[in-house]
């Protein structure tokens, strides 16, 4: 389970798509060079667009190791957990 801080968690709520990328790129980065292990990425469960969009730019990050939705104590598919590593 991940620690619940700042550094390990960014929420994306009323974002829209591009502004979601832009900031999910930089926290990735970031959280990655700090040599965080895994990060939570908070979308809300709405329509689905940026749970979307985001696991979508996920998959094709080299930073990015594996990613899954949030356990239900976690925020369940409000959230996604990425793990880091190359």
């Amino acid at each position: 389970m991940i620690p619940s801080s700042s550094d390990s968690e960014l929420d994306l709520h009323r974002m829209t798509a591009d502004e979601a990328i832009t900031e999910l790129e930089a926290f990735i980065h970031e959280a990655y060079c700090a040599g965080t292990p895994a990060v939570r990425v908070v979308h809300g469960k709405g329509t689905g667009m940026l749970r979307s969009t985001v696991r979508s730019w996920l998959r094709g990050q080299r930073l990015v190791r594996s990613f899954r939705s949030g356990w239900t104590w976690e925020g369940g598919d409000g959230v996604t957990v990425v793990e880091l590593g190359d």
